[in-house]
């Protein structure tokens, strides 16, 4: 009896997290306004996709599919970038996204320049499905 209530209170607390980590992940509206301010082009590509392939293939693969080797071993999926939801959140909304990360996905804000935030959105905006 008393595994099974152990057990009950797991199952609730497991789904609750799961709960959690299923909703939207929406950037503030102040946010979603920004613009990039780069002019990209094919050398802003080339170091974005350099960015890219160090930070975000890991987990979200080189395709940007959420498929990355890393990717099986997180209670969370990476966020599939060639996907209608992410492809249609601003520029803005990305840059801030990379910025403050959401638990697996850490902060890059830290580690990558402003610059190396904006190439990098810049690059997932190539992902998009044909």
């Amino acid at each position: 009896m008393v595994m099974l209530v152990v057990f009950s209170i797991l199952l609730l607390v497991s789904s609750q997290g799961n709960a959690q980590a299923k909703k939207p992940w929406v950037a503030p509206e102040s946010a979603s306004k920004m613009k990039n301010p780069l002019t990209v082009d094919s050398s802003v590509l080339a170091d974005a996709k350099k960015l890219y392939q160090m930070n975000c293939t890991p987990c979200h693969g080189k395709k940007g599919k959420g498929n990355g080797a890393s990717a099986f071993t997180l209670n969370t999926k990476p966020a599939d970038h060639t996907s209608e939801g992410v492809q249609q959140d601003s520029d803005g909304a990305l840059f801030w996204k990379l910025s403050e990360g959401n638990h697996p996905m850490p902060t890059h804000k830290i580690v990558l320049t402003d610059t190396q935030r904006w190439e990098l959105v810049a690059y997932i905006r190539t992902l998009k499905k044909k």
